[in-house]
C-alpha cells in the first residue's frame, strides 16, 4: 500500500534542478546479485498481487475464522458453552493457515493469483489432515500419543509432516526448506554424527509422530506465541495501515523534521521505523514507504547510493522498534515465559541508540554537503496533521496502556483494533468501505499463512533437539570450544547469527538459536534476556551486510543504485547495530536491566558513545563541524572512533580500567577531534 498523502510534493520536487556535483552520483545503475534481485522482484509481485474469485472468498473466510476463534480462546467466551483445549486451537488455526498457504504461493515460478488445481487439493487434504488431529485431541492427550501413537496418529502425521515441509519451501524458501527438512530428519541418525552433535536415535515413524503431536516441536512455543500473541498484533498493523496510520506518520515526520537540513532523509527514518514496527518485515517496508522516501531524498540532494542506504537501514530498525516490533519479539516472550511489555521496554534503549546515530550519520552527511531541508510549502503543518491523525497516536496510547496497566498482552491488540475500525468510519478522507475491509482481510490472511508455513516448520527443529536430548549438552560443548572466553564465546554467537540470519528468516534464525546458541550464553553467566535480544539484533545484520542485504538491495533496485556500493553504505550508516548487542549483553542495563541511576548513566554515555561513533564514520561531527579538511583527518576521525567506543561501552575490565575510568580516557581522546572540528567550522 503506498503512501498517496505526499504524491502532491513528489510532484513540486521532480520539478527542482540539482547541484551539478550530485547529478553525478545519482547516475549509478543497479547491480544486485542474481539471488537477491530475483528475491527482491519476487517481493514486489507478491506484494502487487491481488486473489479473486474462489481464492480470495477462501482467504476471507478462514482468515474471518481464525480471527473468530483467536477471539474467543483468548477472551475466554466459550461460544456455544465449550472451550478448545490449547493444542485444538493450535491445529485449527494450523489447519486454516497452512491450507491458506497453497492458495496464496506457488510451487514454482513466480508469484501469481492463478490457484493451479494440484493447490487446491493440498488445501483440501491440510483441512482434513489437521481436523483429524482437532477431533482425537483428547485421545491424544489422555494416552500419550506424542510418545506411542496409533497407526492412524503415525500416517496423518506424516502426511501432516509432509504438507508442512512444503508450504515451509513455499513461504520460507529453498534454504530454509533444506535446513528444516535436514534437522527433521536428524533424530533417526542422531549417533551417526560426530560430537558435539551425536546423540540419540529413534526410528522415523517415532519422530515425526513426536513433532506433530508433542508440544515441544511443531505445536510448541514457536506457535502458541503465534496463536496468542501474533495473529492480534499483525491483525492491528494491518488496519492500522490500511485505515491511513501509514500516511498518517509519513505526514508527521514531514511536518517534524523535514524542514531541518537532510529533512527528507529524516523524514525516512522516522515514517519507516514506524511503518517497520507495524509490519514486521524489513524488505515489504522498503518496498512501500521507499516508493516515497526514495524519491523524496534524490530530489533534494542526496545520492542515490546514499538514498538507498538510508532507507534500508530505518526499515530494518523499525523491525527491532517497540511497540510491536516483529513476530519474534512475541516468540522470545513467549520462550522466556515473560509478558510481552517487559521485551518492548528492553527493547527501547538499544532501539533508540540505533535510531539516534542513524539520525546523526545523516545530519553530518546534510551538512557537510550542505543539503537543505523541505521548503514549507511542501511541508505539511504540524497542527493540521495531528488534527487529522491524532486518532493513531490516541490507538497506540491505548493499546500500550492496556498492555502496561492492566497486562492485557493477548487481548489489547483487539480492542485497539476495534477502537479503530469504529473511530475510522467517522474519518471521511480515510474510511475503509466493506471492500477495503476485506482487502484489509485478505493482507492479514496471507500475511498469517506464510508465517504459520514458517513457524511450523522451524518448530521441528526444536523438536529435533528436544528428542534427542542435545540440548543441554550442546551448550556445554559450545562452551569449551570457546575455551572459557566470554569474548570468544559472543563473537562465535554473532558470526552464527549473521550467517543463519542470511538464510533463514529473522523469526527461524532467533529460534534455531535460541535452542542451540543461547544456553551456552547464559550458561557462561550472561543476561537471559540480553542474550536473546543479543541474537535477535545479529539476526537483522544481514539485512544491511554484503553479501545478502537484501533489504539494502531492494531499497537500490527502486533508487537506481549500485546494489553492493548501498550494501556497504548501509553498513556505515547503520554501523550502530553491530557494536550495541555487544554492549547490552555485557552490561544488561543497556537494556533497562538495573537500578535506575545506573540505567540513567549508562544510557547518557551510550548516546554520547555513539554521537562520536557516527561523526568519525562521516567525517563530519554533528552540531561541532568537519574532521575531514586537513590531512590530519583520518587520524582524528580514529581518535573519535576510539573514543566513541571507550565512552559507550558500558563495562570496565578493559586494559585494567574501571568502567568511569575508560569513560574518562575516552573523553580525554574525544578532546583533539572536537577541538579541531570547532575551529574548522568557525573558519
Amino acid at each position: 500500500m503506498k503512501q498517496v498523502g505526499l504524491q502532491a510534493h513528489l510532484t513540486l520536487l521532480s520539478e527542482r534542478r540539482l547541484d551539478p556535483k550530485i547529478e553525478h552520483e545519482m547516475t549509478e545503475q543497479t547491480g544486485a546479485s542474481d539471488r537477491g534481485s530475483s528475491a527482491i522482484e519476487a517481493e514486489r509481485k507478491a506484494e502487487q498481487m491481488t486473489f479473486s474469485g474462489a481464492a480470495r472468498w477462501m482467504i476471507i473466510v478462514f482468515t474471518l475464522a481464525a480471527i473468530g476463534v483467536a477471539i474467543n480462546q483468548l477472551f475466554n467466551l466459550r461460544l456455544g458453552g465449550y472451550s478448545l483445549l490449547e493444542g485444538m486451537y493450535l491445529y485449527v488455526l494450523a489447519g486454516l493457515f497452512l491450507s491458506l498457504t497453497f492458495i496464496t504461493f506457488r510451487a514454482f515460478g513466480p508469484p501469481s493469483s492463478q490457484v493451479p488445481i494440484y493447490d487446491w487439493f493440498l488445501a483440501i487434504a491440510t483441512l482434513m489432515v489437521t481436523s483429524f488431529f482437532v477431533f482425537t485431541a483428547d485421545a491424544s492427550l489422555d494416552g500419550g500419543w506424542e510418545y506411542a501413537a496409533p497407526d492412524r496418529a503415525v500416517w496423518a502425521s506424516i502426511a501432516l509432516y509432509l504438507l508442512i515441509l512444503e508450504g515451509t519451501r513455499r513461504a520460507g524458501g529453498t534454504v530454509l526448506f533444506c535446513i528444516v527438512l535436514v534437522f527433521s530428519l536428524y533424530p533417526t541418525f542422531a549417533e551417526h554424527v560426530p560430537d558435539p552433535l551425536n546423540g540419540f536415535t529413534q526410528p522415523f515413524t517415532d519422530v515425526i509422530p513426536y513433532f506433530m503431536i508433542s508440544s515441544e516441536a511443531s505445536f510448541g512455543i514457536p506457535m502458541r506465541a503465534f496463536g496468542n500473541l501474533v495473529i492480534g498484533f499483525i491483525l492491528f498493523g494491518a488496519v492500522l495501515q490500511f485505515t491511513g496510520g501509514g500516511k498518517f506518520f509519513n505526514n508527521l515526520a514531514m511536518a517534524l523534521v523535514g524542514g531541518y537540513r537532510g529533512g527528507a532523509a529524516k523524514v525516512s527514518i522516522f515514517a519507516s521505523g514506524f511503518m517497520g514496527s507495524m509490519s514486521g518485515s524489513v524488505i515489504s517496508n522498503v518496498l512501500t514507504t521507499g516508493a516515497v522516501s526514495i524519491p523524496a531524498m534524490k530530489k533534494t540532494g542526496f545520492s542515490a547510493r546514499y538514498a538507498a542506504a538510508t532507507e534500508a537501514c530505518a526499515s530494518t530498525g523499525g523491525v527491532l522498534m517497540p511497540p510491536i516490533m516483529g513476530a519474534t519479539a512475541f516468540v522470545i516472550a513467549s520462550w522466556l515465559s515473560r509478558p510481552y511489555v517487559e521485551i518492548m521496554l528492553a527493547a527501547a534503549i538499544p532501539s533508540l541508540l540505533y535510531f539516534f546515530g542513524l539520525f546523526v550519520q545523516i545530519d553530518a552527511y546534510s551538512a557537510r554537503r550542505g543539503l537543505k531541508g523541505l521548503p514549507k510549502v511542501d511541508r505539511p503543518a504540524v497542527m493540521q496533521t495531528m488534527r487529522e491523525g491524532w486518532l493513531y497516536i490516541a490507538v497506540f496510547g491505548l493499546l500500550i496502556f492496556l498492555m502496561v496497566a492492566f497486562r492485557w498482552e493477548k487481548t489489547a491488540p483487539f480492542y485497539a483494533v476495534a477502537l479503530l475500525l469504529a473511530v475510522n468510519q467517522f474519518n471521511k478522507n480515510d474510511r475503509v468501505s466493506w471492500q477495503g475491509f476485506l482487502n484489509i482481510i485478505v493482507s492479514v490472511g496471507r500475511t498469517l499463512s506464510e508465517l504459520v508455513a514458517v513457524l511450523l516448520g522451524i518448530g521441528m527443529i526444536v523438536g529435533a533437539f528436544q528428542a534427542t536430548g542435545l540440548t543441554g549438552p550442546l551448550a556445554n560443548e559450545l562452551v569449551h570450544m570457546a575455551g572459557s572466553s566470554l569474548t570468544m564465546l559472543l563473537i562465535m554467537g554473532a558470526v552464527t547469527s549473521f550467517i543463519f540470519g542470511m538464510g533463514m528468516t529473522v523469526t527461524a534464525c532467533y529460534i534455531f538459536l535460541a535452542v542451540v546458541l543461547a544456553p551456552a550464553l547464559v550458561q557462561a553467566g550472561l543476561n537471559e534476556l540480553a542474550v536473546h535480544l543479543f541474537i535477535l539484533y545479529w539476526g537483522m545484520v544481514s539485512f544491511i551486510t554484503p553479501p545478502v542485504a537484501l533489504g539494502a538491495f531492494a531499497a537500490a533496485s527502486m533508487a537506481g543504485a549500485n546494489a553492493f556500493n548501498t550494501g556497504f553504505e548501509a553498513m556505515k550508516l547503520g554501523g550502530v547495530i553491530y557494536v550495541i548487542p555487544f554492549f547490552f549483553v555485557l552490561n544488561p542495563a543497556l537494556i533497562g536491566q538495573g537500578p535506575m541511576l545506573e540505567v540513567a548513566i549508562v544510557l547518557g554515555c551510550a548516546l554520547i558513545g555513539v554521537w562520536f561513533l557516527s561523526a568519525a564514520l562521516q567525517g563530519y561531527v554533528a552540531f561541532v563541524g568537519p574532521l575531514n579538511s586537513s590531512s590530519l583527518s583520518t587520524l582524528l576521525r580514529v581518535m573519535l572512533f576510539v573514543a566513541g567506543l571507550c565512552i559507550a561501552a558500558p563495562i570496565g575490565g578493559i586494559a585494567g580500567l574501571s568502567h568511569l575510568m575508560l569513560t574518562l580516557v575516552g573523553f580525554a581522546i574525544a578532546i583533539p577531534p572536537l577541538a579541531f572540528a570547532q575551529r574548522a567550522a568557525q573558519n
